[in-house]
């Protein structure tokens, strides 16, 4: 399974990402080989919208599963929408958070967790 964790950079070492769309990477993982492909996310300095197009992202790169610390309400939307499970609450380094979700130590989130423009 692929997923995507927001993090501060690349790599397994690297810390969790508290926002999403405007993360300074997004690092893939698959689930069963420990894969790892990292991206830089260019929308960090959108003046707007970078939500949608950080969650557009993810669903042009097949992941399945989103973990992240937070995630507004149009992000979660698009997500969603493309079929995206998301989990919010998600710290620590890029490698726990897989290990978490590998052992089911998370739940999906019902619905985004912090208002549009968090993390401007």
């Amino acid at each position: 399974m692929k997923i995507v964790v927001t993090a501060s950079g690349p790599g397994l070492d690297a810390e969790v990402d508290p926002r999403f769309g405007r993360c300074a990477n997004f690092v893939f993982v698959d689930t069963d080989s420990m894969e790892v492909e990292n991206v830089e996310n260019k929308n960090t300095t959108a003046g707007g919208g970078a939500g949608i197009q950080s969650a557009q992202l993810i669903s042009d790169n097949a992941a399945e599963v989103v973990l992240t610390g937070n995630c507004g309400p149009n992000a979660y939307r698009t997500l969603r929408t493309a079929g995206v499970e998301v989990i919010v609450g998600v710290s620590g380094t890029v490698q726990e958070a897989v290990e978490k979700y590998k052992s089911g130590a998370f739940s999906s989130t019902e619905g985004p967790n912090v208002d549009a423009k968090f993390g401007l």
